[in-house]
């Protein structure tokens, strides 16, 4: 996949990872905060993914 993909993947991915540890916060529950942590940490890496690829020059 190209660097604009993964790079939207990725901030979809952050968005709903803080989305679950608001959440689960909020509703005392630290199973969801986890995931939402671990959700937020794929993000993350997809965005450093689309980095790399852009800087290879794949740009689809």
């Amino acid at each position: 996949m190209g660097e604009f993909t993964e790079k939207a993947k990725g901030l979809g991915n952050e968005i709903a990872g803080k989305t679950k540890q608001v959440v689960g916060d909020a509703i005392d529950n630290k199973e969801m905060q986890g995931k939402g942590m671990l959700q937020e940490a794929k993000g993350d890496l997809q965005k450093l993914k689309g980095d790399a690829l852009g800087a290879t020059g794949d740009k689809i």
